[in-house]
């Protein structure tokens, strides 16, 4: 190639090269934005737990409404008029029994003494109303997330 070929093809070749962004520049944007997600992701892990103590406080604090045994009447009729022996009376995590449901896992007869807030409140009820009628209640855990136990089931049969 002459110089004269050497120079036209070095003119053809615009010069753009000062002023573009730089590598460091382009990582320095991809961490930024690695960053915000990361930002994004614990704000959402703390909004979920905010909302799983707002839900656990709501299970401690509550209790047998007034018209429980209007609605444990109803509720018992319809399951036996439709053939089923037996209904769940309630559903919360493991976590909340005291030994993080252990005891109902491993079918131990102490099992009642591990539960605490409304599921403690319905088992004095059942206890004190409805044990001498005949009636039965049993807790079952009812799924193991990451193999821990997870929900627990309280049933009452007759």
């Amino acid at each position: 190639m002459s110089n004269m070929d050497q120079t036209r093809a070095t003119a053809a070749v615009p010069n753009i090269g000062d002023d573009l962004i730089t590598p460091d520049e382009l990582r320095k944007l991809t961490e930024q934005h690695e960053m915000a997600l990361l930002q994004e992701a614990l704000e959402r892990e703390k909004k979920h737990m905010k909302e799983q103590d707002t839900v656990r406080e709501a299970f401690m604090n509550q209790h047998i409404r007034p018209d429980a045994k209007e609605r444990f009447t109803r509720a018992v009729r319809d399951a036996a008029s439709r053939g089923v022996k037996e209904i769940q009376v309630a559903r919360f995590p493991s976590s909340y029994c005291t030994d993080g449901g252990r005891a109902i896992n491993n079918f131990e007869p102490d099992w009642p003494n591990s539960l605490t807030g409304f599921a403690r409140e319905a088992y004095e009820v059942f206890d004190k109303n409805l044990r001498a009628k005949g009636y039965k209640l049993r807790a079952q855990i009812l799924d193991y997330p990451g193999g821990m136990p997870g929900d627990v089931g309280l049933y009452l049969r007759w």
